[in-house]
């Protein structure tokens, strides 16, 4: 097996010159650095169970800042939500927890809709009956969809219905 140097030396000096100045124009272009483009995006392979216990425990002891999506596998306003608060977590360059609670599927049934949330850290199916574990995160929550909660540093929580508004994001990831 050839040593990487080796390898190297057998692609033409003008080939991987033309490749790094590739890699750096796409950086810049997009903002990115090269350790973020080779960071792959993964679609999440375990589906953890949120029953009535699970967002109190979050709340105590989950990581912080953090944003939970609450969706169902029908809702495309949910994906919509998702797909803002990536974009918004990604530009700020800051690091936050992107969590997607699916509440009508779990298991090996969640995971087929993993795809629709690539960039998410963590994804739960609810585990249980539906109306408790609602109220067990919020005795306020009228079913509506997207259900976000946003976690800050501090603790705080900031319940909303549907995409967050850009002010809301700066407040929760100053």
């Amino acid at each position: 097996m050839p040593s990487h140097s080796e390898f190297l030396a057998r692609i033409p000096a003008r080939r991987r010159v033309l490749a790094a100045a590739s890699a750096w124009a796409l950086a810049a272009w997009t903002g990115e650095t090269l350790a973020q483009m080779s960071r792959p995006q993964v679609t999440l392979n375990s589906v953890a169970p949120f029953d009535t216990h699970t967002w109190q425990r979050l709340v105590e002891q989950g990581p912080r800042p953090a944003a939970y999506i609450f969706a169902t596998t029908n809702c495309a306003a949910c994906t919509e939500a998702f797909d803002a608060l990536f974009a918004y977590i990604r530009g700020s360059r800051k690091i936050a927890e992107l969590v997607i609670v699916l509440m009508d599927v779990h298991g090996v049934e969640a995971l087929a809709h993993a795809r629709f949330y690539i960039g998410a850290t963590r994804m739960y199916g609810f585990s249980g009956p539906e109306a408790e574990i609602r109220r067990s995160i919020s005795a306020q929550w009228p079913s509506a969809l997207p259900y976000v909660v946003l976690l800050g540093r501090d603790g705080s929580a900031r319940q909303i219905h549907g995409t967050p508004p850009a002010e809301v994001l700066r407040q929760w990831l100053s």
